[in-house]
């Protein structure tokens, strides 16, 4: 999912043909003509991200700085395209007359361009279309007689999904500007306490401290893990047993002293939620924002009552691979942790499955080998034991490997057992063939898997299952589509149509309430399609899903008011 524009960015499209996904990262410029000369610098400010936006103009407000993914530090820069906007991302950097520079970048995410203008000779860029880990890209330009200034960029491309860069570099003379400083030792964090407890895990708060890149977790006077953030939860604990706690912060010059000790018990054990309602034949999902980002803010008791699986967006990721937490935003107006357990809990009372949605934003999580399978299904099933989630949904945006996926998956459903509800959101273009590492994963894990609810937005045009090309914003987009996913190996109650709850919800897709009723009537009843009919009726498709509850609401609840009862209603 995506807070793209008003939020999530994930944006795809279909160009020439095929389908292109965005890669990002992260930026780099290097001295040029041989070995670098003594007074050869970095002449670029703020190359990290580290301190935010500083130094950095981006288009039409479409850049962010994030803590995930970065390339080195803890923060990297992830820009949106929207409309006519390729999200430039620009800075003037002071450079010597009739000099060499080397530009590189690290990058990941989609089309994504790194360029020099202005340089008095030949300006240049390079590019990439796509890449699902970091990427380095480089290219070299010489300053004219005159040439005191050089503005070095970074785009995407109109219409594609976000970009990431970061480490960026200029490396040449010295153009008077100087470069940035190198870092201190921090300061030891302070303000250590002990949050949520479980049987099993305990999770700590602490006050950020300025220049960290990063702090590390001691357990009893022994490192236990790593963190970006001032949180972490500790996991693998013994119940109702006390822990002493201690944190450092860390950057590239070195670790603090560390923190004063707290200390932490767990709960007692036995303490389980309680059982998850069973969904619906025909279900209604929607996506909670854990975030303000301009639309309604709600707690989870007021979400619409036609929703019958709430997606808690988003987890957060740690520093271990696989890994995730939960943290509660106080922009969603919550007294306490306490609070929000509790709505989960009526909500799961009132029948509703209530689980937490990873990916997202923030939540890039690394699942590919077999100790970060295993460090997913520990901390979800930890979460779902913590919070009473009665499952988990993967928006996994930066590439998945199945093989571990479904590893982790399967650790997951043996610890929480029958009642888990999975529910998984791939783009259009990780659903277009089922020799996709996306597409490979859900019949992998289709005895435990609840539902499909692709996202038909953000895409651009996009092949059927006959073949034929289909624009998003049709009853035939949404039924060609998923009938890839029908005749690819699901069972139709596998399947859900994606949606944004108004034209606010996404950067395009989106389609009125009439079109989503018309398309599952042509896939459970075989009327109201448009061009292209199935050459069979799925009477047991499983509904429709949104981005999100709170952009329902925002727009006065019309789509939820109309196609929550029309799902309920399909045969």
């Amino acid at each position: 999912m995506e807070r793209a524009p008003d939020g999530r960015g994930r944006i795809r499209t279909w160009i020439g043909g095929a389908v292109a996904v965005l890669a990002a990262g992260a930026l780099s410029v290097t001295g040029l003509s041989g070995s670098a000369q003594a007074a050869d610098i970095n002449v670029a400010k703020n190359a990290g991200y580290e301190s935010g936006l500083a130094n950095w103009t981006c288009s039409a407000g479409s850049g962010a700085t994030v803590g995930s993914p970065v390339h080195g530090g803890a923060a990297a820069l992830r820009a949106t395209p929207a409309g006519q906007d390729n999200a430039k991302c620009a800075q003037a950097v002071a450079v010597q007359p009739n000099s060499t520079y080397t530009l590189s970048a690290w990058v990941q995410g989609g089309y994504v361009y790194l360029g020099a203008e202005g340089t008095g000779t030949t300006d240049v860029s390079t590019w990439t279309p796509d890449s699902s880990g970091w990427k380095q890209l480089t290219t070299t330009f010489r300053t004219g007689a005159s040439t005191r200034s050089v503005t070095v960029y970074t785009h995407g491309w109109y219409g594609q999904t976000s970009y990431y860069a970061d480490d960026l570099s200029v490396f040449g003379p010295d153009g008077g500007g100087g470069t940035d400083p190198g870092p201190q030792i921090p300061a030891a964090p302070s303000g250590l306490a002990v949050g949520s407890v479980t049987s099993s895990s305990v999770t700590l708060n602490w006050s950020g401290v300025s220049g960290a890149t990063g702090y590390n977790v001691y357990r009893s006077g022994t490192k236990v893990q790593s963190a970006t953030g001032t949180s972490s939860t500790v996991t693998g604990l013994a119940a109702n047993t006390s822990y002493d706690f201690q944190v450092t912060a860390t950057n590239a010059a070195g670790e603090s002293a560390r923190s004063a000790t707290v200390s932490g018990r767990t709960a007692q054990g036995g303490g389980n939620p309680p059982g998850n309602p069973s969904v619906p034949k025909h279900a209604l999902t929607g996506y909670w924002q854990n975030f303000n980002n301009g639309a309604t803010v709600q707690k989870l008791r007021d979400v619409q009552s036609q929703y019958d699986i709430i997606a808690v967006s988003f987890a957060d990721a740690t520093a271990t691979p696989g890994q995730i937490t939960f943290n509660l935003d106080p922009a969603v107006g919550y007294a306490s942790v306490a609070d929000f357990k509790a709505d989960i809990a009526a909500k799961k009372s009132a029948g509703k499955s209530v689980i937490i949605s990873v990916g997202g934003e923030k939540g890039n999580v690394t699942i590919n080998s077999d100790a970060s399978a295993t460090a997913f299904a520990d901390s979800t099933y930890a979460l779902m034991q913590e919070y009473g989630f009665s499952g988990v949904d993967i928006d996994l945006e930066h590439g998945i490997n199945s093989t571990y996926l479904t590893k982790a998956l399967r650790q997951l459903s043996a610890k929480a057992g029958s009642g888990l509800v999975l529910t998984m959101a791939p783009q259009t273009i990780d659903m277009q063939s089922t020799s996709g590492e996306y597409f490979k994963t859900a019949p992998n894990v289709k005895d435990i898997l609840t539902v499909v609810n692709m996202q038909y937005y953000n895409s651009g045009s996009m092949l059927g299952c006959d073949g034929k090309v289909y624009s998003q914003g049709s009853v035939d987009f949404l039924t060609a589509l998923a009938c890839i996913q029908l005749e690819g190996g699901l069972d139709p109650s596998q399947v859900g149509l994606g949606v944004p709850a108004s034209t606010r919800g996404a950067g395009s897709g989106y389609v009125d309430p009439s079109i989503v009723k018309n398309a599952l009537d042509c896939l459970a009843r075989g009327t109201n399609c448009g061009s292209f009919k199935p050459s069979r009726t799925y009477p047991g498709i499983r509904g429709a899903m949104t981005w999100s509850t709170n952009w329902d609401a925002t727009a006065g609840n019309a789509w939820s008011n109309a196609v929550g009862p029309h799902v309920h209603g399909l045969p």
